[in-house]
Formats: C-alpha cells, sequence, structure tokens
C-alpha cells in the first residue's frame, strides 16, 4: 500500500529515532549470528528526499513487527506429534529489517534486507493446515539470530502510456514509471512477492494473520522455512491487464531450511494472469494463478502400499522420486466504496502429491471485508473480517488416518475427518504516525482436518512500526 502525504509529514520526527535504534541493531547482527544458533521447529518514507525524487539513488527503510499470541485450552480426546497443544499457551514473534535500495541508473533497483527475528509459532509452527501467523515461520529460535531475508535486483522497461506516480515504500523508490512496461526482477525473494497478491489481504504485519487467508491455501508456492528462495520473474503491464511468468527454486526436500542444489534442479514456474477494471466506478482487479513443480516428491497413496507391505508407518519420505505436481487458483479483490473493499480466494492443487513448501491443503475457498475507519474520524484505522474453508484429499485423509505427518500437521490418528474451518477478525489502530497496534482473533473448527479436536480460539496482540 503506498503510503499518503498526511502519514509522510507525522513520521518526519520521529524518522531519525528510528534509524538510529536500527544502525545500533545492526552493528549487533555478526555477534547475534554467532551467538544464537536457529532451533529446527517446525511503508513507507525514505530520508529527506532531494526535489525531485526520480533522482534517488539509495534508500533505507525500516520495519519492526512484535506478535504475541494465545491460545486458551481447547478439547482434545487424543494429540499426536504434529498437534496444536490442548493446554493454555503463548507464543511470540518479533522481528527487524533494513531494506537498503541503491539504484543504478534509470529503472534499475537493488536491494539488500538484512533482518534478525526471534520467537515461535503456536505449537512450534504445527497443529492447524490453515496456519495462524504469517510472522511465525517452520524454524523459531529462543534467540535473535540474523539472516539475510531479501536481495534482489529489479528492472522496470517503461513503454508508454500514462505516468503513474510511485511513492516511496518499503523496497520500492519514489518515482514515476509509464502504465504500460516491463518489470523483470532476479535474486532472493519470496514468490508472493510478485504472484499472489491481493490489496486487502496479504500482509501480515499490517493485515490478516492466517497463511490460507494471506495467500491461496493451496498455492504450494516454492519456498525454504521462511518463505524465501532464489529465481526470477518478469511482469509484462499493458492497459488493464498483466502477464507474470517466473522460475524458481524448491527446498532441497519438503519444508526443509536448505534451498535445493545446484539451483533449479528441482523448480517451480509460476504464471499468472490480472485483469483490471472499474465496477460501479469502483476499481477492482481479478487474479489467475498457474504452478507446475518438478522435484522429489512422495504421494499419499504410494506411502500407505509400502506401509500396508512392510507394516511400517506411512511417510511420504520413503516414497519421494523426482515427479510433477500442478495447481491452479483464483483471486479477486474489489472496491466496494472508497473506505470499503472485498476479497475472495479459491485454489486446487493436484490432489495425491505431498506438499512441498506451504501448508496440507488440496482445496481452499477464501472470502472477506476490509473496511477503513473513516467513518467513525479514525481513517488510518481498518478492521477486517474474513473466513475460510480447507480441504486435503481423500488419499492425504487415509495418510493422516493412519498416522502418517504432512508437512505441518498430523495428529497421530483421524478417525473423524471434516473440512477446517477458520475465520479471523482484526482491528488495526494508528497509535502514532508510524506504528500501528492491532488486535486479532482467529476460531477454527476441525483443526488439521479432525472432528474429534477443537474448536480452538486464538488471540493475537500486534505491534508494528516502519519508517
Amino acid at each position: 500500500m503506498l503510503p499518503n502525504t498526511r502519514a509522510r509529514e507525522r513520521r518526519t520526527a520521529n524518522r531519525a529515532c528510528f534509524l538510529a535504534i536500527l544502525m545500533n541493531l545492526w552493528r549487533c547482527l555478526p555477534a547475534l549470528a554467532q551467538d544464537a544458533p536457529v532451533q529446527d521447529t517446525l511503508t513507507q518514507d525514505s530520508p529527506a528526499a532531494p526535489a525531485d525524487p526520480t533522482q534517488d539513488r539509495w534508500a533505507i527503510h525500516g520495519q519492526t513487527t512484535y506478535t504475541q499470541q494465545f491460545q486458551p485450552a481447547f478439547r482434545s480426546a487424543y494429540q499426536g506429534p504434529q498437534s496444536l497443544s490442548p493446554a493454555a499457551n503463548g507464543r511470540e514473534t518479533a522481528d527487524v529489517t533494513l531494506f537498503g535500495g541503491f539504484r543504478p541508473w534509470d529503472g534499475g533497483e537493488i536491494w539488500i534486507d538484512p533482518e534478525i527475528d526471534q520467537g515461535f509459532g503456536l505449537g512450534n509452527s504445527y497443529g492447524v493446515a490453515g496456519y495462524l501467523s504469517g510472522e511465525a515461520y517452520k524454524l523459531g529460535s529462543t534467540y535473535p539470530y540474523y539472516r539475510m531475508a531479501r536481495g534482489f535486483f529489479r528492472q522496470t522497461i517503461d513503454l508508454g502510456g500514462d505516468t503513474i506516480a510511485v511513492d516511496a515504500d518499503l523496497n520500492q523508490f519514489a518515482g514515476s514509471q509509464t502504465a504500460n512496461r516491463i518489470v523483470l526482477t532476479i535474486g532472493k525473494l519470496s514468490v508472493v512477492d510478485i504472484f499472489d497478491t491481493n490489496k486487502y489481504a496479504h500482509d501480515p504485519r499490517g493485515d490478516f494473520l492466517n497463511w490460507a487467508i494471506l495467500d491461496v491455501g493451496t498455492f504450494d508456492y516454492a519456498a525454504d522455512a521462511w518463505g524465501t528462495t532464489y529465481g526470477a520473474a518478469a511482469e509484462w503491464y499493458q492497459g488493464n491487464y498483466a502477464l507474470r511468468a517466473g522460475l524458481f527454486d524448491l527446498s532441497s526436500v519438503p519444508n526443509s531450511a536448505h534451498l535445493a542444489m545446484p539451483l533449479l534442479h528441482q523448480t517451480q514456474f509460476v504464471a499468472e494472469a490480472e485483469e483490471r477494471h472499474t465496477l460501479f466506478d469502483q476499481p477492482g482487479a481479478i487474479r489467475f494463478l498457474y504452478w507446475l513443480t518438478r522435484g522429489n516428491m512422495g504421494t499419499y497413496t504410494d506411502a500407505l502400499a509400502l506401509a500396508a507391505a512392510t507394516g511400517a508407518t506411512p511417510s511420504t519420505g520413503a516414497v519421494r522420486t523426482y515427479r510433477s505436481k500442478f495447481g491452479v487458483a483464483l483471486n479477486m479483490e474489489q472496491q466496494i466504496a472508497p473506505d470499503l473493499g472485498m476479497f475472495a480466494k479459491a485454489g486446487w492443487t493436484q490432489p495425491d502429491v505431498e506438499e512441498t513448501d506451504f501448508t496440507d491443503i488440496s482445496e481452499s475457498a477464501a472470502i472477506g471485508l476490509s473496511l477503513k475507519g473513516s467513518r467513525w474520524g479514525r481513517p488510518d484505522d481498518t478492521v477486517g473480517l474474513a473466513g475460510v474453508v480447507n480441504q486435503i484429499s481423500h488419499s492425504g485423509k487415509l495418510y493422516l488416518a493412519a498416522g502418517g505427518l504432512g508437512g505441518i500437521i498430523g495428529d497421530g490418528r483421524l478417525p473423524q475427518a471434516g473440512p477446517e474451518q477458520i475465520v479471523e477478525t482484526y482491528y488495526s489502530f494508528a497509535a502514532t504516525g508510524f506504528g500501528k497496534v492491532a488486535a486479532d482473533y482467529q476460531f477454527v473448527n476441525n483443526p488439521a482436518y479432525n472432528r474429534q479436536r477443537g474448536p480452538v480460539s486464538v488471540l493475537a496482540l500486534r505491534l508494528h512500526a516502519e519508517f
């Protein structure tokens, strides 16, 4: 979302102090990286710009986010190795990110995003297919640790049409671009930085938290345990349409902290078509997504067959071979009024093949609303409400019932399977010109498709600031 002029003026007084804090943390990064090994578990303005912002050659932005989640006790007849704990408990995550940009020539941008992370997700990021926090990764650590979150090159080639002003933002220079253009990106990034975006539900630091609401739940996009990968993408914008395509590296094995080597030995191809329109004088967009993965993956059917022959617990890891997996998704956003918007997402993926790098969902459908607070005199506040229904394939249910473990779910058995149903609502309060406080609530029915566990309530407090 582009920053507005009023927010820019309010943040000016806070910028220098926040930058000094981040610089001090930057000096500590080598020590943090050395002393705090990771434990394996499963925007806004730059410093004052010259009169012509298109001549900016460098930029520094920053953000910090703290999320505390609490889960009251819930009904559970049993639990397995990848279950959400039925006991009352809480977990927190925290991160600080610098966004350093350099523009070597007009249209070219180089961005480096060093980051410090700390904390765990509820259940160590296990137990719910539509997982509960986009700020939690498939790795957790008691102590802060350093990583290079992103590092990429972007080239924008103007092709004509109306000139569009672009404000400074995270990983974005102030300047201008034409409506018709080509954008090329290569380096370390997240696939969903470019694909499957949505104005109302895509940013865990600013809107919803649930994985299956932020992104289409079936979009098994290539990533390491932190959600990033190496790859390249091309985007072509022409009139009311856009086409995107990209090629990305998978993790070495599903849900691994390491990417496959050599690069692109296991790959994912992603393509997306976008149509932008005006409906009753209100803007909207529809996106169709397709992806094809080629890598080492197992199937639920093969795992069950091997288990039946050997008497062992089924494991997709025991039957992995080089194979393909594909999926499709629709993603829609529509402004209803200047302060009110709605979104809807739906996806399907090849049902018998295990998930690789996202989560255990074969079918998913989500819908939601986002309302700005201008109607009650708080134009920078936002309230959101969304619901999502997730399903896993029939063979996936049989696999879980036999004791198999998925990427992030596995209760040891599954005598009564059902759809996983989630409702999430949040209120984001603009406490200052550069910081927001959000309260979030999620209700989960049939967590991990299990009718004998739950329902589960999850409360969250999120503190977020950026400059």
